[in-house]
């Protein structure tokens, strides 16, 4: 998500508009506002600061087998995580076809295949199924329609559902967008016990909210900075920028469960 960029041309009358500006094409809802984004010349890359953002559970798992995508925009998630976490097996989940259709054809996505699953179907439904429980690493959650208010699922038992899909240790990223994050990430952190960390807001005021699964972790910031350099080397993200991100957050207090002090983070 980000501030409104005029949408210029229309994609086959299902409401989803495209525009292209410096290099750059933008997916949109029948509406300005941006819903996903390709750098045309390395369509693989993350050129969005909260999309990078929300690969800063990789920190903590490195090598995630089962990653859950809820919502694919323009797909830069899943390709990044098909092309360049080979270690991976990605399911993504879409409402709706024309936006999966609009992905392969205008930003690159892949064809299904041994390590990726497309799924057409609602989110929450998804999450209800029995084969999804306990089976997931990674879970990356983007879930925003053409008015962009507030995420499209955003009760506390969505975010239940989304804590029973990880097995332990796992980890959850969600998008939240605008000034009505605040409820949000109160209803992330309840379901996740308290362990949930939020970043620093993005370029386009995104927050991401990291969640918890599993044993305590208990990390030195000192390791969190080594795996980050890591990161960075494989995969060209900013990770040391989600370490000092860390060290400043502010986390949830009343239930005394996650902190940040001195030289560990704790959750």
């Amino acid at each position: 998500m980000r501030p409104p960029v005029a949408p210029s041309q229309a994609d086959g009358g299902t409401g989803i508009t495209l525009s292209e500006s410096d290099g750059l094409r933008y997916l949109h809802f029948g509406t300005p506002w941006v819903q996903g984004a390709m750098k045309i010349a390395r369509p693989y890359a993350l050129v969005l600061d909260y999309q990078r953002q929300m690969m800063a559970p990789l920190l903590f798992v490195p090598e995630p087998r089962a990653v859950l995508q809820l919502g694919l925009g323009a797909a830069a998630l899943t390709k990044f995580m098909h092309r360049f976490v080979p270690c991976s097996h990605v399911t993504v989940v879409e409402l709706d076809p024309a936006v999966v259709a609009t992905a392969h054809v205008a930003f690159r996505l892949p064809l299904p295949d041994a390590r990726l699953q497309l799924v057409l179907g609602d989110a929450r439904a998804h999450l209800e199924q029995r084969g999804t429980r306990g089976s997931v690493d990674l879970l990356q959650v983007d879930l925003y329609d053409a008015q962009a208010r507030g995420p499209v699922h955003d009760d506390p038992a969505f975010y239940a559902l989304c804590r029973a899909a990880l097995r332990g240790p796992g980890l959850a990223a969600f998008n939240l967008f605008g000034r009505q994050w605040p409820p949000s990430f109160q209803a992330i952190a309840d379901a996740f016990g308290g362990r949930a960390v939020l970043l620093p807001e993005a370029d386009a005021g995104n927050r991401i909210a990291l969640a918890f699964t599993g044993p305590p972790l208990a990390v030195s910031f000192a390791a969190l900075y080594e795996a980050a350099r890591g990161i960075e080397h494989r995969l060209k993200l900013p990770a040391r920028k989600w370490v000092s991100g860390l060290r400043i957050a502010e986390l949830p207090r009343q239930r005394g469960t996650a902190r940040i002090d001195g030289a560990y983070f704790q959750v």
